[in-house]
């Protein structure tokens, strides 16, 4: 009885224990397939943490295809190394006469003032710097005992941005011709336009101010002062209206020293001489040597109306005069001077473009034999340089 009770009991358990293996057995298998999955993960993760992200083919490509375009980018967006040459060009007076408004109403606006080849090269200048022989206002009282007084309405400002000037030299013996009053309706007239103006002003400090120009990266610094005016109540102080003097330089000459931290090109420009006479004075030599002693990288210069000659000192140029520009009488030799500002080898290179004018209109020179004999004419007025045959100025005394 014994025996068969207990096998009984042993066919009741035995179902149990076969279900009890075959569960056993299963869960070890799923056991075994998730440990292989967390390997994966875990192999992953590591390389994630070394740096080393695991990617699938997918992202493979889509990384490359993103390193390719900003490589691309980063090319197309390198910033260009800036052009080491910058070209500036001057002229010498320009008077706004009566001959030349007349020019200018009845003759298609500038192009009755200025032929295409001088528009032409003052277009491709990054900075056009002229001597502005007169003051915008329609105030003031002429000088007395003065032969000649000039004087034109602001509103005719608007030629001078025509013309293409982008700063002016108002240091000059006809800057107060109708007094401080016209002097100021000058300045404003001059900001109004976006004309920077040296020289001159309300009072000492604008006189002297040092004004700046940025071209290619490059700061081009400009002052002015004139050694020619008819009373030394014509210059400035720290409260009157007037000019920088250069009968005693010592206040331009300072300012030329504080300016070359402030600028890589220096640029003064000087009132001076006798007019009608092709050969400069002395004294326009030795000021002209004191200012790039000074600090200055060119010297240009104005007054007599006639065109003087170039000369070298310590390698840099000093333009004595370059005569009337737009003036309204006969001028039978003017010339703008371009001057190349090569920043890689340091080097200013002068070059003429020649003209002539008569009732207010001035044109360069067409035919190039007359030119060239042009080139010898300002050679011969020079001192130890010559001119090629394209008008290119040749330094002699390197």
């Amino acid at each position: 009885m014994k025996k068969t009770n207990a096998y009984m009991k042993f066919l009741i358990i035995l179902p149990i224990l076969l279900f009890v293996l075959l569960a056993g057995w299963i869960g070890g298998t799923e056991w075994k397939e998730n440990q292989k999955g967390e390997e994966a993960v875990s192999g992953d993760s590591l390389a994630s943490l070394n740096g080393e992200p695991a990617k699938s083919s997918v992202e493979e490509s889509s990384s490359q295809e993103i390193l390719t375009v900003t490589e691309e980018t980063k090319e197309s967006t390198t910033a260009r190394e800036p052009d080491p040459v910058v070209h500036l060009i001057f002229a010498g007076d320009i008077l706004l006469s009566t001959h030349v408004t007349t020019a200018y109403d009845k003759n298609g606006g500038i192009n009755g003032v200025l032929d295409e080849g001088m528009r032409r090269e003052i277009s491709k200048a990054d900075i056009f710097m002229a001597n502005q022989e007169f003051p915008f206002s329609s105030r003031g009282t002429a000088a007395p005992d003065k032969q000649f007084t000039f004087r034109l309405d602001p509103d005719r400002v608007s030629m001078m941005n025509e013309i293409g000037v982008d700063i002016v030299t108002i240091a000059n013996n006809h800057t107060l011709d109708y007094g401080t009053d016209a002097l100021l309706d000058t300045c404003t007239a001059l900001d109004g336009a976006g004309i920077r103006y040296v020289g001159a002003g309300p009072d000492m400090n604008r006189a002297k101010k040092l004004e700046t120009i940025e071209v290619n990266g490059r700061t081009f610094g400009f002052l002015a002062a004139s050694r020619v005016y008819p009373d030394p109540d014509w210059v400035a102080n720290s409260k009157k209206p007037g000019m920088v003097s250069g009968y005693d330089p010592a206040v331009l000459l300072k300012e030329i020293k504080e300016a070359r931290d402030l600028c890589d090109y220096l640029v003064v420009y000087v009132h001076w001489g006798v007019e009608r006479e092709e050969k400069p004075k002395n004294y326009q030599r030795q000021l002209g040597q004191q200012i790039i002693d000074a600090g200055a990288d060119l010297v240009v210069g104005s007054h007599p109306h006639v065109l003087q000659g170039v000369e070298y000192y310590k390698g840099k140029p000093i333009c004595y005069s370059l005569g009337n520009f737009i003036f309204g009488s006969s001028i039978p030799k003017t010339a703008l001077m371009r001057a190349e500002v090569n920043f890689d080898d340091k080097t200013t290179t002068l070059s003429l473009v020649p003209g002539t004018s008569s009732a207010g209109f001035t044109r360069t020179l067409a035919k190039p034999e007359e030119a060239v004999d042009f080139y010898r004419y300002y050679q011969n007025l020079s001192f130890g340089i010559t001119v090629d045959d394209n008008g290119v100025i040749h330094n002699n005394s390197n």
